[in-house]
């Protein structure tokens, strides 16, 4: 199985519709690629920017190198604003993987991009930019793989207690 690495920095975002009337905005992002949720990871909230965030959070992944070739396979950032009462849904970012290895691909394979933070079908409240960079083409024997998960199954799981 043929694999890459794919590192993203979600680096800020500009014009965000203010969700928040009283208090101060502190916004975050949660990525999710191929629609995975176990593949979720989120930045680190910002509580000074408000409707202007910066995080400079870098992400790294591997993914499959099929994923490449299919424009299905979407990577996809949402924005919230913390709130301790649930965090409210500020909007999101849907770019194919395909289209975003397209672009970066003749210039070595990293890329800076801005896109417009959409909510549902309105128009754009603000925009989103981060760099990623995907790396070399890895091939991953299953064997191997299937190894690996093995025995991180058998390292993480809790030994029964009260054994004799």
């Amino acid at each position: 199985m043929d694999c890459r690495k794919l590192e993203l920095t979600i680096n800020s975002a500009n014009d965000l519709r203010e969700v928040r009337r009283i208090f101060k905005m502190k916004v975050y992002a949660k990525v999710f690629i191929g629609g995975n949720q176990v593949m979720e990871k989120r930045t680190p909230v910002d509580k000074h920017g408000q409707t202007n965030p910066a995080w400079n959070h870098t992400m790294k992944y591997s993914i499959s190198e099929s994923w490449l070739h299919h424009h299905g396979t979407m990577l996809v950032i949402k924005l919230y604003c913390k709130r301790k009462l649930g965090d409210r849904y500020i909007g999101e970012v849907h770019q194919s993987l395909k289209q975003l290895f397209d672009y970066a691909y003749p210039m070595g394979g990293s890329a800076m991009v801005c896109f417009p933070v959409q909510m549902g079908s309105a128009e754009s409240q603000g925009q989103l930019c981060f760099t990623y960079r995907f790396g070399e083409k890895v091939a991953i024997e299953k064997q191997m793989l299937a190894e690996s998960i093995a025995s991180f199954l058998l390292t993480s799981t809790p030994s029964p207690s009260g054994s004799i």
